[in-house]
C-alpha cells in the first residue's frame, strides 16, 4: 500500500464470511465483560442504546439479556445477516458511521466495541465519527469507545504468523505505515496444498495515542470520565491490551 495515495476502503471487502471464520473465537463471555464494564461505569441506567459497528450482534444480545433494548448499526450486510440468524429480534440498520441515519439527540448510550474506530483514510473522517456520536447523544448521554493500545501494538508488533482455520492456512503479515501512525495487517488464505493464496484481505487501523483520542473527544464535545486497560476494568497502562474510554456528551 502506498503511503502517498489515499488508502482503499479495505473494510468494505473484509467484513464478510472470511472475517467471521477467522474471528470465531470472539465469544459471548468477552461481550458480557465489555457490556458489564460499560454499564457499571455509566452514571445512569441507559435508555435508548446504539451499538455502533455492531458486527454479528454479540454485544447487542448481551444488552438484551439484561433487559435493555439496543439498535445495531454496521456497514457489512454479511455481519448483519449473521446477527439476524444468531439473535432473532434484534433491531439492525445498515449504514456508515460517518453519516448516521438517526435524529439528533436520539440515544442515551452509544457503544463502539472491539477496535471499530480508526479505519478511515484520513483522521478527519475518524473525527467525523465522533461528531456524529455527539450529535445523536442526548446532553449527558454516555459513550464508550473500545480501542487498542497503540503503543503496545507498535512495541510488540509480530511481523508474521500462521495458523490453521479448518483445513486452510491463514498467514498474517503486519507492518507499520505512514511513519508508524498506522498498523496494516495483510491476511492471506491458502487452501489445502496451495502455495499461493486463494484470497487476500487487508486491515488498516490508525494508531491514535491516548492523548490524541482524548483531544479528539474534546473537540467533538465528548467529555472523558474513565479510561480502562481491559474489560475487567483494570487501569489503563503502557502494556495493557486495550484503551477503553467512557464519558458523556456535553
Amino acid at each position: 500500500m502506498s503511503t502517498s495515495s489515499r488508502a482503499p476502503e479495505w473494510y468494505r471487502a473484509w467484513f464478510g464470511e472470511e472475517y467471521l471464520a477467522l474471528y470465531s473465537h470472539r465469544d459471548e463471555e468477552e461481550a458480557e465483560a465489555g457490556v458489564d464494564l460499560v454499564l457499571r461505569s455509566s452514571v445512569n441506567p441507559p435508555g435508548a442504546i446504539l451499538d455502533l459497528a455492531c458486527g454479528a450482534g454479540r454485544h447487542m444480545a448481551e444488552f438484551e439479556r439484561r433487559g435493555l433494548r439496543a439498535i445495531g448499526l454496521d456497514l457489512s450486510g454479511t455481519l448483519l445477516q449473521q446477527a439476524r440468524s444468531r439473535h432473532v429480534g434484534l433491531l439492525l440498520v445498515q449504514g456508515d458511521m460517518r453519516h448516521l441515519p438517526f435524529a439528533d439527540r436520539s440515544f442515551e448510550l452509544v457503544v463502539n466495541f472491539f477496535t471499530s474506530f480508526g479505519y478511515f483514510a484520513e483522521p478527519e473522517e475518524d473525527a467525523r465519527v465522533l461528531a456524529e456520536i455527539h450529535r445523536i447523544l442526548r446532553p449527558g448521554g454516555c459513550f464508550a469507545l473500545d480501542f487498542l493500545n497503540a503503543e503496545r501494538v507498535r512495541s510488540a508488533l509480530v511481523s508474521e504468523d500462521e495458523r490453521r482455520v479448518g483445513n486452510r492456512r491463514v498467514i498474517q503479515k503486519r507492518r507499520l505505515d505512514e511513519e508508524g501512525t498506522v498498523v496494516v495487517k495483510e491476511i492471506l488464505i491458502l487452501g489445502p496444498g496451495q502455495e499461493e493464496p486463494e484470497a487476500r484481505y487487508c486491515e488498516r487501523v490508525r494508531l491514535y495515542a491516548p492523548e490524541e483520542l482524548e483531544e479528539m473527544l474534546r473537540e467533538a464535545g465528548l467529555e472523558l470520565e474513565h479510561t480502562f486497560g481491559d474489560y475487567s476494568g483494570a487501569p489503563a497502562c503502557a502494556d495493557c491490551p486495550r484503551y477503553i474510554l467512557l464519558g458523556h456528551a456535553v
